[in-house]
């Protein structure tokens, strides 16, 4: 990473040291719904969100330019400009396809977890942010990017430097706001952060949505965290038949038995929810 990055992220740490960070955005385009899409890039994750006056958020890239082809289907047709990256993570499934969407769009602003990462793809991400001078900041509780009147992405985890972490428990944990609907997205994180998320924050990860950590996997979704959260719905980002397994079969036992209902892009593809605030509209 260039000094220059490492310079701008460190003096944003300083500045939420002083207070909430929130960013209000212009309109680009109004639309009846927003839309929260869970995009089918395989064995990753890349979260769509648009709101209803066309805010766009990112939510993580998958592996590799798959993210591309999914983008293009869902976003207005000559859009090349998204608002809000955010990189949970620096694993290769998390961000292999950022370089990518940020050579292609033009990113507002780009948030990511400070855990240290050696690898070239993160190389590349903060290449391509130096040269199109993208602002850049690490993620730190307390922010609040505020994307429309009805629509906010709160920053929960991490709430400390993380830059010697394991990169899993490094991900940044999120909830959105839209209206009186909510939904929660943990990146990679194990069940350790899910029960200091229990402790620290029983209000704000009580939510009508949860996007399942690490794909599904039992090192994620405990019974505590799931009680706690109490979703009507679950959703899973993981390859049709994966190496690893996910989702594992305890968890979705788990979510059987707390009436829990699924959704995953392994037998849906890519899964887009729409709402105006009062309820989702949920795919069969």
């Amino acid at each position: 990473m260039s000094r220059r990055i490492w310079a701008l992220l460190t003096l944003f740490l300083v500045v939420l040291i002083l207070g909430i960070c929130a960013l209000v955005l212009q309109p680009k385009k109004h639309n009846i719904m927003a839309k929260v899409s869970m995009l089918n890039v395989g064995q990753g994750d890349a979260i769509f969100i648009q709101t209803a006056n066309g805010r766009q958020l990112l939510i993580d890239g998958g592996r590799d330019a798959t993210v591309l082809s999914e983008l293009t289907k869902i976003m207005p047709a000559g859009d090349r400009s998204i608002d809000v990256v955010i990189a949970t993570h620096p694993d290769a499934d998390h961000v292999g396809g950022l370089p990518q969407v940020l050579s292609r769009y033009d990113v507002g602003l780009f948030l990511t977890s400070d855990v240290y990462a050696d690898t070239q793809t993160i190389k590349d991400v903060y290449t391509r942010i130096n040269d199109r001078n993208t602002t850049a900041y690490y993620a730190r509780r307390g922010m609040i990017l505020t994307l429309d009147p009805i629509t906010s992405f709160k920053i929960l985890f991490p709430d400390r430097d993380t830059h010697d972490w394991e990169t899993n428990t490094a991900s940044i944990v999120g909830r959105l706001s839209i209206g009186d609907r909510s939904a929660l997205f943990t990146g990679d994180s194990p069940i350790s952060i899910e029960q200091y998320l229990v402790k620290t924050d029983p209000k704000d990860i009580n939510v009508d949505i949860v996007k399942l950590g690490h794909h599904g996997s039992k090192t994620s979704s405990s019974a505590e965290f799931l009680r706690a959260t109490s979703p009507a719905l679950a959703l899973i980002s993981a390859g049709l038949n994966n190496r690893y397994g996910h989702p594992h079969p305890e968890v979705m036992a788990l979510l059987k038995k707390l009436g829990i209902s699924s959704l995953s892009t392994q037998d849906k593809g890519t899964v887009t929810l729409t709402t105006n605030g009062k309820t989702w509209n949920i795919p069969q």
